[in-house]
């Protein structure tokens, strides 16, 4: 009896602790414009808080900040015709008005670098406007699906990722079910400005981070489930190792503290359900959010650190999500 009376208070002061830590995650949404649907990617300005994104129907937007909300900034497209364009959704993405997908800003310069799933590689300089094509193709060969980029910050360089050979972001499925290996990592040297292919036969090459010192990339390979590391110095540059094995991995974004994390999913009852999952750079999970309460089984594909929050993109929804983290 002693032991009830004893256990009791402990108990309850678990469970009051386990309540209050699940009532305390706090979740807001950024609200798009109206008809403008699927961030795919973000890219923060550092000190303002501000931020780039990429929508469905080909329009690179700039949030403001809640008094102005998102701003056009920008497109890919360079005969987009906003009559046509504007409104249209991820069910049929349009040639014509472009889709940007991955997106990073190189804080010295503040140029937004952006992969166009459609137009290849560019860049956008800070006022904004059409982006310029830096290239469609390497060694000869052209992007199909031009998916994600990081810049390394100290040196400028960029590192993109081209998704597939073979198919294009409206053959997402066939890739799929063909388990296409055909994408690569590129990348862009800011000094010669040429564009140099690192690594071949990747398995749906999506989300790309390099590290602080420049010494390797991780990148995701969504048909394979599985992320890659891929040295890039030492003895054996570009040799590569798998590193996890998460379930349809997205976007990669580095933190502060040199960790990553990664948009995924995993599985319960046959069900994929969204999370984010922290890893360090030997791809060992730190942590893991899960996603499923505000997103459904839809999958997310990106999830962002910045200024002790968590900004969720989702090419499936009409908002960004934000939790503090």
């Amino acid at each position: 009896m002693k032991m009830h009376i004893i256990m009791a208070p402990i108990f309850l002061t678990f469970i009051f602790h386990f309540c209050f830590l699940v009532s305390a995650i706090s979740f807001e949404k950024i609200q798009l414009p109206k008809n403008a649907t699927g961030p795919e990617a973000l890219a923060f300005q550092l000190v303002t808080s501000q931020f780039f994104t990429g929508v469905a129907d080909g329009r690179i937007l700039k949030y403001r900040g809640p008094s102005i909300g998102f701003l056009d900034f920008g497109f890919a497209a360079p005969n987009r015709s906003k009559s046509i364009c504007d409104g249209t959704n991820n069910s049929n993405p349009n040639p014509v008005c472009g889709r940007p997908l991955g997106m990073a800003l190189h804080h010295r310069t503040q140029r937004l670098y952006v992969c166009d799933a459609f137009f290849g590689f560019g860049v956008l300089d800070p006022e904004g406007g059409l982006v310029t094509q830096l290239s469609t193709s390497a060694e000869g060969e052209p992007y199909r699906f031009c998916n994600a980029v990081d810049v390394h910050q100290p040196t400028g360089n960029v590192y993109f990722t081209d998704a597939s050979a073979v198919y294009d972001i409206r053959e997402q499925e066939a890739a799929v079910s063909a388990q296409d290996s055909t994408g690569r990592l590129l990348k862009y040297g800011v000094k010669n400005k040429q564009v140099t292919v690192l690594f071949r036969n990747l398995s749906g090459a999506g989300g790309v981070a390099v590290d602080e010192q420049e010494k390797f990339a991780l990148v995701s390979e969504f048909i394979a489930n599985r992320t890659r590391k891929i040295w890039l110095q030492g003895q054996r540059p570009y040799r590569s190792e798998i590193v996890n094995s998460l379930v349809m991995p997205d976007n990669i974004k580095r933190t502060r503290l040199d960790n990553f994390w990664i948009a995924a999913a995993r599985v319960m009852q046959s069900n994929l359900l969204p999370v984010g999952v922290r890893i360090n750079g030997n791809g060992n999970v730190l942590e893991t959010v899960n996603l499923e309460r505000w997103y459904g089984n839809k999958p997310v594909s990106e999830v962002q650190e910045y200024g002790f929050k968590l900004y969720i993109g989702s090419r499936s929804e009409d908002f960004i999500g934000v939790i503090k983290h």
